[in-house]
C-alpha cells in the first residue's frame, strides 16, 4: 500500500502535479545507458540532449509514441518498501522507450503504469539487488533543457522523416507542421514512429520552418532552423526553446 505519508510529504514539496502510484524495474545493466531510446527512435540519448537518466513506459503511460520526450519525476516509495527504496530521493527521467507487455500478469501489462529505467537513474532512488521491482510515486514535470531544440533530418526524396529531440516544456510534441522556403503556407505533419514526424512533400534545397505544439498547449515556431544545403542524417539546433 503507497504510503500517505511519504505520498503527503512530496506534495506538499513542490505542489506541480498530483503525485501518482506505480512501480519501476531497471534494464539494460550491461548496455551504454546512452543507446536507450528504443520505440521513440533517439538514436543517442546524450545527443538528443536527454543525458543517462531515462525510462521505458509500459502503454499505460507511453501511449503509442505521444510520451516521448516527456519528463517525469520519481521517488521511491520508502514508507511501502523500506529496505530498498531510499528516503526523500528523487530523479527526474526523460520517456524514450517503450515497455512492451507480455499479457501474462507482467508488471508493463495494462493497465499497470511502469517505468523500467536506465541503471543510473534507477540508482538514484533505490539499491540495486535481488529486490528487481520497487514501488514509487510519480509525476510530470516540465522539461528542463540545455540549448535548443534539435531537428534531425532522415529519409529520403520526398518522404521527409524528422526527429524532434531536446524539447523543454512538457516535452512531448502532440502535433507538427513544417513549411519549406517556397511555401507561404505550413504543412501538417505526421507521427510515423516515436519521436518521428513525417511529411511527403519534396522539400530538397529549401530551407525549412517548423512548428511545433506541445501536451501542454504551447507552441513555437522555428523560422529557417534547418538551411537550404541541408542532408539526411544532420541534426539542426534552435536559438530558441520551450519554457
Amino acid at each position: 500500500m503507497v504510503s500517505l505519508i511519504f505520498f503527503a510529504m512530496l506534495s506538499l514539496a513542490v505542489a506541480k502535479a498530483q503525485w501518482l502510484p506505480g512501480h519501476a524495474t531497471f534494464y539494460g545493466a550491461n548496455q551504454d545507458p546512452t543507446s536507450l531510446g528504443g520505440a521513440c527512435g533517439y538514436d543517442n540519448t546524450f545527443h538528443a540532449g536527454f543525458g543517462i537518466n531515462t525510462a521505458a513506459l509500459s502503454g499505460a503511460l507511453f501511449r503509442q509514441g505521444e510520451a516521448c520526450g516527456a519528463c517525469f519525476e520519481v521517488a521511491c516509495d520508502a514508507g511501502a518498501d523500506p529496505q530498498w527504496c531510499f528516503r526523500h530521493a528523487t530523479v527526474t527521467v526523460t520517456a524514450t522507450n517503450f515497455c512492451p507487455p507480455n499479457n501474462n500478469g507482467g508488471w508493463c501489462d495494462p493497465p499497470r503504469r511502469h517505468f523500467d529505467m536506465s541503471l543510473p537513474a534507477f540508482s538514484r532512488i533505490a539499491r540495486v539487488g535481488s529486490e528487481g521491482i520497487v514501488p514509487v510515486l510519480y509525476r510530470r514535470v516540465a522539461c528542463k533543457r540545455s540549448g535548443g531544440v534539435r531537428f534531425t533530418l532522415k529519409g529520403q526524396g520526398n518522404f521527409n522523416l524528422v526527429m524532434f529531440s531536446n524539447v523543454g516544456g512538457s516535452g512531448d510534441v502532440r502535433a507538427a507542421w513544417v513549411r519549406g522556403s517556397r511555401a507561404s503556407t505550413w504543412s501538417a505533419m505526421q507521427r510515423n514512429w516515436g519521436a518521428n514526424w513525417q511529411t511527403n512533400a519534396d522539400y530538397r534545397n529549401q530551407r525549412l520552418s517548423f512548428r511545433l505544439a506541445l501536451g501542454d498547449g504551447k507552441t513555437l515556431e522555428f523560422s529557417g532552423v534547418v538551411p537550404s544545403s541541408w542532408s539526411p542524417g544532420e541534426t539542426f539546433v534552435s536559438q530558441t526553446q520551450f519554457s
